[in-house]
This record gives C-alpha cells, sequence and structure tokens, in this order.
C-alpha cells in the first residue's frame, strides 16, 4: 500500500486495502487475546484469596472463551471463495402458500442473521406468492467470510407447523430451498458465452419507487444451456439491473462448477454422498413441540422462535467443524 502509484488502480486499491483491514482485524483479536489470557492467571491466583474477584475471572474468562470460539471459527474457512461476499436465494418449494410463507420466514431469518454478523445486505430481487409470502428473494451479502458462512446453510429447510392458511387447523409440511454462490470479482474467469443467454425484461412487482412498478425495468438472464437463471429489479434502470443479474448469474455458473468438482471428487473417493447441495440440510418443527434439528450434524436447539429470530451462529458453526474434520 506504500508503493508509488498504488491508488492509481481504484479497484486493486480497494481490494487490497480491505485485505489488509481482514488481516489488522485478525492480529488485533489475536494480540488482544494473548493479553488477557495472561492476565487471566495473575486474576485465577488472585481470585484464590479475594472471593470477590470471582465474578470478574468468570466474567473475563468468557469473553476470552467467545474470541477463542470466532478465532476458531476463523480458521475453518479454506476454501477459494470463503473469505468473499455471498449470493443468496431463498425459493418456496412444495407445500403451496404454505411454501411460500416458510421461503418469507426463511429470508427474515437470514436478514436477522446477517444483522447480527456486521453483513451489509443489498435486495436484489423478491417475486410474491399469489396469497403470501414469496416465490423467491435474492440478496448479496457483503462481509469477510460471508460465503464461507452462508455456504453451511445451502440446501433444503423443513417446516412442519399448524398451518395459518387452513381453516381446520391442520398440521402441514412445507419446504424451500436455500443457494449460496459466491460473489466474485470480474477478473475471475467463468465460463460464459453470450450465445448462451437469453435476456428477458419485466415489470417489477415489488416495492422499488414508481419508477420501477411503471417501467419493465427488471431483468432475467437464462443460461440456456443449464437452465441456471438470474434476475434483479431493485435497480434504479434496466441496465443496472441487466449488469446485477450477470454479476449473479456469474455466481451461480460458479456455484454448479464447484457442485460438479465435488461430486467428481466424492465420486474418486468412492463416497456415496456429494456435498449436500439439495438434500435436506435442518428441520424446523412448531407443532406438536418446538426444536430446530440439523440433520447433518445432530445439532438441535429447543427454542425454535429464537432461530428463526437469526440465531444461527450454533448450527453453522458445528457444520464446518464437521465439515473441516471430514476434509
Amino acid at each position: 500500500m506504500q508503493r508509488p502509484g498504488f491508488w492509481d488502480d481504484s479497484d486493486e486499491a480497494a481490494r487490497v486495502s480491505a485485505q489488509h483491514a481482514a488481516a489488522q482485524r485478525r492480529l488485533e483479536t489475536f494480540r488482544s487475546l494473548e493479553s488477557d489470557t495472561g492476565d487471566l492467571e495473575e486474576l485465577a491466583e488472585l481470585s484464590a484469596d479475594d472471593p470477590e474477584l470471582v465474578a470478574e475471572l468468570n466474567s473475563q474468562l468468557g469473553s476470552v472463551e467467545r474470541r477463542l470460539a470466532q478465532l476458531e471459527e476463523a480458521r475453518l474457512f479454506n476454501g477459494r471463495y470463503d473469505a468473499g461476499d455471498a449470493v443468496v436465494t431463498v425459493r418456496s418449494g412444495a407445500g403451496g402458500t404454505d411454501s411460500q410463507d416458510w421461503a418469507e420466514m426463511l429470508l427474515r431469518m437470514y436478514l436477522r442473521w446477517a444483522e447480527r454478523r456486521g453483513f451489509q445486505v443489498e435486495m436484489k430481487e423478491a417475486s410474491p406468492g399469489e396469497e403470501a409470502g414469496l416465490k423467491s428473494a435474492t440478496f448479496l451479502a457483503r462481509g469477510e467470510n460471508a460465503y464461507g458462512l452462508f455456504a453451511a446453510e445451502r440446501g433444503v429447510h423443513r417446516l412442519v407447523r399448524i398451518s395459518p392458511f387452513d381453516a381446520q387447523k391442520r398440521r402441514h409440511t412445507a419446504f424451500a430451498q436455500v443457494d449460496i454462490a459466491p460473489l466474485v470479482d470480474d477478473d475471475v474467469e467463468v465460463d460464459l458465452d453470450e450465445e448462451d443467454l437469453r435476456v428477458d425484461t419485466y415489470r417489477a412487482s415489488g416495492a422499488g419507487g414508481q419508477h420501477v412498478n411503471k417501467t419493465d425495468s427488471a431483468v432475467r438472464i437464462t443460461h440456456v444451456p443449464t437452465g441456471i437463471v438470474a434476475q434483479s429489479q431493485n435497480e434504479r434502470s434496466q441496465a443496472q439491473n441487466k449488469a446485477t443479474a450477470m454479476k449473479i448469474l456469474r455466481a451461480r455458473l460458479l456455484e454448479e462448477e464447484e457442485r460438479k468438482q465435488a461430486e467428481e471428487l466424492a465420486a474418486e473417493r468412492g463416497e456415496q454422498k456429494s456435498a449436500e447441495w439439495g438434500s435436506q440440510i435442518r428441520s424446523y418443527t412448531l407443532h406438536p413441540s418446538t426444536r430446530v434439528k440439523d440433520h447433518r450434524t445432530g445439532y438441535e436447539v429447543g427454542d425454535a422462535q429464537r432461530v428463526l429470530d437469526g440465531d444461527l451462529d450454533g448450527f453453522v458453526r458445528e457444520y464446518l467443524l464437521r465439515a473441516a474434520s471430514d476434509g
């Protein structure tokens, strides 16, 4: 960063600055822990003769343990795109209106989790359901390790509850799919031929202001060979929506390539299952009991509402630890 001319290339300078800031944060965390653990030893000796210091010792010990857990979590991100930003898409599945409502509940959960983690969120598309909820929604999550964290949520999520849309108050099961893709810079090569793309424009159906709702500014791009679709409707112009949709399409094509490589690697190892793209990963039960269980790790929480309010760290950390040990 001290090199003459460093700031001439603003895009490259921004990338390096972000890497520098991330490295500084990790270094500061480590140095702070190093100092505090040294203080703990002295405090422990003093508390043996002074019971009033025990509460202070426990408080400081808890703080050190939390920060150590965060440092351990950061150690788990060693994938090519883990440190970068993520494209997060939630789609309703089988279950009609209940599934569309479930997709909206999941979106709310992820937005709250992103806020807890300090990520910057940009909504790019939301397609409302016929009666309630959402058919699909896509947002970008920007921040350190955003892709590595959100990738732990990829798969099918199942909800069991008394349906608010059933007059007879019967129990219903609904499904929603969560897809995660890495948002990469334009200099990352993605196999993309312009002739393979079909571009459609349409009128945005969600919120976005008078201009968005009265013109065909929303853009949908289909990659014909794979059937992969990307769309954007929340930018101010059709040109901006097209540029955003192209970014999302590149991310999804990259995700598809990663998935194929993971399947090939699993086949070479003689494994029966791939990296769990698309398989049911978690069940959220609201009736007759209330609990959330992750089927990959067995991790379970009895307070479903707490999870739906964005408390996902336990599930994600357990999955990342399992994935690291399996690797």
